[in-house]
């Protein structure tokens, strides 16, 4: 799945997904839920959390 498609399914922007994969920014409780609702897995399967 393109960062965009995410990004449109989730309610972010591209460039908010860029930086979550790049460990540059922690998004909100409620992204991450959408993040993890999107692919069907747990949140714990999708964050980490050191």
């Amino acid at each position: 799945m393109s960062q965009q498609t995410l990004a449109d399914k989730v309610g972010v922007t591209r460039q908010t997904i860029f930086a979550i994969e790049k460990d540059k920014y922690s998004p909100s409780l409620e992204v991450a839920f959408k993040i993890s609702n999107v692919f069907k897995v747990p949140l714990e399967e999708v964050f980490i959390y050191d």
